[in-house]
């Protein structure tokens, strides 16, 4: 029998310390453009909250090969950056000279070493240079902060989404469109594979929730090559309140950059996939600077539902960028048995906690039976499609 903590296989809000590891693959002659560049860069991110330090190394074997490494108080700090207009715009001169770039995020579990994570920066005979950002005393001291508890159990599975809004009065259309593609091919490589698309609308925002075994960026690649993907996105970009080009990799880069949805939590039950299970969608739209907390009450609301033997919810996935929350719900039986629970207010005062957090809830605290259920009702976003490759052969 797994214990909850086994059932968790992905957080953000364990409050461990983490580390960004982002590898870089140069333009031939850019290394002084990238140097300049980054020196801008390390200024804006060391003043960043949660921001502990940095570090710039370059490939012994291959010049043009670069990595940055850069530690945070935790992952819901990193994220608020990350997904941060001002992070799209710092970032933007780094594609003049980078040709590839691949981002790595790790919770730290385990350090070793006599004097600490922060000993290299103070090592006699070591300069703290500008490449240890903020690595003073007091950063230092950050940098004991809190590690991992224990290993997380994975089931091979990374999840992702995207979110975009469509022009209001072309809800039906977009519909149309999202539900007659042609699937793309499944198998990325020998190691990479879709393993199902679920799109949900609520009003005129789009979610597309991906779940991939391997690779995930491999996989988010070979999809957008796909003709039959191209096809839709070509056929939807009409509608699209943000402008894109996709065949501008500039634009392309922005457009998928301010739509990544990341999964912050997931946790399942043990069950595995059934054909019992119904996939539903709640969009929860956080008042501003609340959807980080909205997105950890959610996700304890689910470590609880699954660690209890009658609850109807298998699997739960919450995903969060600033104020968009979206928690992805695999259910048995009907999702409006338990209105509370699907809702994720079930227990003392969770419901006052949840309507304080959210932007849309503008009829107060839902109480009755009725009245949670009219909010569940007014949260679920409309399935589009749900699409499970077929297994390998």
């Amino acid at each position: 029998m797994t214990t909850l903590s086994e059932r968790i296989s992905q957080s953000a809000f364990d409050d461990s310390r983490l580390r960004v590891v982002l590898l870089l693959d140069l333009y031939d002659g850019a290394q002084n453009q990238f140097l300049e560049v980054y020196e801008d860069l390390h200024k804006q991110v060391s003043s960043v909250p949660g921001h502990i330090r940095d570090e710039l190394c370059q490939s012994i074997e291959n010049p043009s090969q670069w990595l940055i490494t850069s530690e945070w108080e935790s992952a819901p700090r990193f994220l608020a950056w990350v997904n941060s207009e001002e992070h799209v715009a710092s970032v933007q001169p780094l594609h003049g000279c980078v040709r590839d770039t691949r981002s790595l995020r790790f919770s730290v579990l385990r350090e070793t070493g006599r004097d600490g994570p922060a000993a290299a920066a103070f090592s006699p005979g070591v300069s703290p240079g500008p490449a240890f950002g903020s690595a003073s005393a007091e950063g230092a001291e950050r940098s004991r902060g809190r590690l991992q508890v224990a290993p997380r159990r994975g089931d091979g599975v990374v999840r992702h989404a995207l979110t975009f809004t469509v022009k209001p009065g072309s809800e039906a259309v977009v519909a149309e469109l999202l539900s007659g593609y042609a699937s793309p091919q499944a198998q990325v490589d020998e190691h990479t594979r879709l393993r199902r698309t679920s799109l949900f609308m609520h009003g005129n925002r789009v979610v597309r929730a991906v779940e991939v075994e391997g690779d995930l960026l491999a996989a988010l690649r070979h999809v957008a090559l796909q003709p039959e993907v191209r096809a839709l996105e070509e056929a939807i970009n009409p509608y699209l309140e943000q402008d894109r080009d996709l065949s501008d990799p500039g634009s392309a880069r922005t457009f998928f950059t301010r739509a990544a949805l990341p999964a912050v939590h997931h946790v399942a039950a043990g069950g595995g996939e059934s054909p019992q299970l119904a996939r539903h969608a709640l969009f929860y739209p956080a008042k501003k600077g609340c959807g980080t907390e909205l997105a950890r009450l959610l996700a304890a609301q689910d470590e609880a539902a699954v660690d209890d033997a009658a609850s109807p919810i298998e699997a739960s996935t919450v995903f969060q960028r600033d104020d968009v929350v979206v928690r992805l719900l695999d259910l048995r039986g009907p999702h409006d048995a338990r209105p509370a629970l699907t809702l994720g207010v079930e227990g003392g005062h969770k419901a006052a906690v949840l309507a304080r957090l959210l932007d849309s809830a503008k009829d107060g605290v839902p109480t009755t039976h009725q009245e949670i259920s009219r909010f569940l009702e007014r949260s679920e976003m409309r399935l589009i499609t749900d699409r499970r490759s077929p297994d390998r052969a």
